[in-house]
């Protein structure tokens, strides 16, 4: 069990995918269906053998928590599949773009389904004067949240397109999530963050955040502030945020 003392970290940021919603598996099976679809017609034309993309294997070590086409890139070079920087460009392009249709059709025709734990938390942190994020590297971020009925519960939110029109650099630089804490009026060292993917706990490692929790092991190298839990049952709140905890004497309009 962790316990978040709200005396002590006052904004919590949760990663979106895998974390809030049961939506890191419907990106996987999307980027298996694209990817296969790829390497199938690669093998054709260079009459050479395939092998499948692989859950989780493949997605977990090359695509998870990564910008479409970062993950895409990645995946391809892993199976030795380099690109000239046109092609390149014009086919993880259309790759990205063939994935983000993709899942906008499913989650609009089946939904998206949030971790009932992930709900109950959210409340808690809620009346317990606790300010919440989320954070995704995802397009569609705003969408899922709508869909699984938390973008009323949540107080900031920084995704992808946040990050294309501000400029942000992907995780696993720190610059997401401290663009979330900045928003949420916390600083990174008085923020917890929770997340599943390998890119969001780096750069929740990076940015120096006051806790770090692991939704599956391992925890960034060297953090000895991340823990490791199994799900978000196993997260206990305690204390409450002071009221005055999000209000600094700038605001007041008061010289420090």
């Amino acid at each position: 069990m962790t316990t978040i003392d709200l005396r002590r970290v006052t904004a919590m940021i949760f990663e979106t995918d895998g974390v809030l919603t049961d939506t890191a598996r419907v990106h996987a099976a999307v980027w298996k269906w694209v990817l296969d679809a790829f390497l199938r017609r690669h093998a054709e034309r260079t009459g050479t053998s395939w092998r499948p993309f692989e859950i989780p294997g493949d997605y977990l070590r090359h695509v998870d928590g990564k910008p479409r086409i970062d993950g895409a890139r990645d995946f391809l070079a892993s199976r030795g599949i380099v690109l000239h920087e046109e092609e390149d460009r014009e086919l993880l392009t259309g790759m990205a773009a063939l994935k983000d249709g993709l899942f906008r059709a499913e989650i609009r025709q089946y939904g998206v389904a949030p971790f009932p734990a992930a709900v109950s938390l959210l409340h808690d942190l809620h009346n317990h004067g606790a300010r919440i994020g989320a954070v995704s590297p995802s397009r569609n971020c705003a969408e899922i949240l709508h869909r699984a009925g938390l973008s009323g519960l949540l107080d900031a939110r920084v995704d992808g397109v946040d990050a294309a029109d501000a400029g942000l650099a992907p995780m696993p630089d720190p610059a997401m999530p401290a663009e979330a804490a900045r928003r949420l009026g916390a600083r990174p060292d008085e923020t917890a963050v929770v997340a599943c993917t390998a890119p969001a706990l780096q750069a929740a490692a990076n940015g120096h955040f006051g806790l770090v929790i692991a939704l599956r092991p391992p925890a960034p190298a060297g953090e000895d502030r991340a823990y490791a839990v199994d799900d978000l049952t196993s997260i206990r709140v305690a204390g409450r945020v002071p009221l005055f905890a999000h209000t600094r004497t700038r605001d007041l309009g008061v010289m420090p």
